[in-house]
């Protein structure tokens, strides 16, 4: 079915400084553990004092998966929210489905193009126009430690996946898990790509999971790759699977586990629940170099109404604010999208994050993530994430993880 046809349409321009009646919106996110709850009321709060009216629709689950099926059972039925929560090549997708609403005015007026990093930037365009605006920049391949188990066994933040294992096998044999992960297919893939550009190094993450070039998918550095997803399920509990990711990183939190690998949202976790960075956790780069990136952004959906048209430009101009942009990922765990936002109130991981995306961006080795819907458009990076899940789950061999990996790319192009 052609979802333009049943997506009301009427305006694709809207202004950037309408008068404010009422604007009104219907924001569709999945931000509903603790940190991310906190950090999304911070957009609500600020709707309502410009004299908005904001309708929450939060739907848990699936790192966004259960979202974007709402969401289309929502457009199918000619009833599309004001706002979704979209990201990566699936705002190009959407666009090329349904046709989205043209933010450019308001992009134009605020000088987006002057504060947002170029790689940043191209996500957020559709055939050159404004269609969404981002919220943030999040590093995915961290490593968070519990600092007074890590002390306690005399374990530094491992730099390489050598050091990784031998520091897991000591903790393994001391009683303690090593490794707090929840056993959903997205959380699978985060670990999978950390280690694909740990072992690789970023041209041949590129190669293999931007490019999908078979010579890297079936290459002995994709071996190896499987090897180490291997020893690492030998580092997580019994009760792993299912769990989602919030609760693996309080796991990290209730001195259950040693480390958790993920993305910078669990930072969040950790400052909702009063943790102090270097106190109570550690943080550092998954081993390896580069930096892959999630960005968090809203499209937004033609639709009929001068007060969802308003809510629209309204909630576009506020996400890219300054203000929020500072408050937002200060209780999100991420940085600001924006390169002129200080970064003086922000811990040192964020710093560290900051730094690193600057320089990864000079170096080419700033790397959208493919785990977070960053790299690849829905059908190759599923066809990956299936073969990566039923591997981490069964006795696979590398060998035939690394063929599955080929035949199910190769059948998703």
């Amino acid at each position: 079915m052609n979802l333009k046809s049943v997506l009301a349409a009427s305006t694709a321009v809207m202004m950037a400084a309408p008068a404010m009646a009422n604007p009104t919106a219907e924001v569709m996110h999945w931000w509903t553990s603790g940190g991310e709850a906190r950090s999304v009321a911070v957009l609500q709060e600020q709707f309502a004092a410009e004299g908005g009216t904001w309708t929450d629709m939060p739907v848990a689950g699936g790192g966004g998966d259960a979202a974007m099926t709402a969401l289309r059972a929502r457009v199918l039925s000619g009833n599309a929210p004001t706002a979704v929560q979209l990201k990566g090549p699936a705002i190009q997708e959407w666009f090329e489905e349904t046709g989205l609403a043209d933010i450019g005015a308001v992009a134009e007026e605020n000088g987006w193009d002057a504060v947002l990093p170029e790689q940043i930037a191209a996500h957020m365009k559709c055939e050159d126009q404004w269609c969404a605006a981002p919220v943030n920049v999040h590093r995915v391949n961290w490593i968070w430690g519990n600092k007074q188990i890590l002390d306690e066994h005399g374990i530094e933040m491992p730099t390489t996946w050598d050091e990784f294992n031998a520091a897991a096998e000591k903790l393994q044999a001391a009683g303690v898990t090593p490794l707090a992960h929840g056993g959903q297919n997205w959380q699978d893939a985060t670990i999978f790509e950390t280690v694909v550009l740990g072992l690789g190094g970023p041209e041949f993450y590129s190669q293999a999971l931007v490019d999908l070039d078979t010579e890297a998918l079936t290459s002995d550095t994709m071996r190896q790759v499987f090897d180490q997803m291997r020893t690492i399920r030998g580092y997580v509990d019994d009760n792993f699977s299912g769990r989602d990711w919030n609760l693996a990183t309080a796991m990290v939190m209730n001195d259950e586990a040693a480390f958790q690998i993920m993305g910078d949202w669990a930072k969040g976790e950790f400052l909702a629940a009063g943790k102090e960075p270097g106190v109570d956790f550690v943080c550092a780069p998954t081993p390896g170099e580069g930096f892959l990136y999630n960005v968090d952004s809203f499209a937004f959906f033609e639709l009929d109404g001068e007060d969802k048209q308003q809510g629209q430009a309204l909630l576009a101009s506020l996400i890219m604010g300054p203000e929020f942009q500072h408050t937002f990922n200060l209780n999100k765990g991420s940085i600001p999208a924006r390169t002129d936002v200080s970064l003086d109130d922000f811990d040192d991981c964020a710093k560290q994050s900051n730094a690193d995306m600057t320089a990864d961006a000079a170096s080419g080795s700033l790397l959208p993530s493919y785990a977070h819907g960053m790299a690849l458009r829905g059908a190759p990076a599923g066809a990956i994430t299936d073969v990566v899940t039923a591997h981490f789950n069964s006795d696979m061999s590398s060998d035939d993880a690394v063929q599955q990996l080929a035949d199910a790319v190769a059948n998703a192009m």
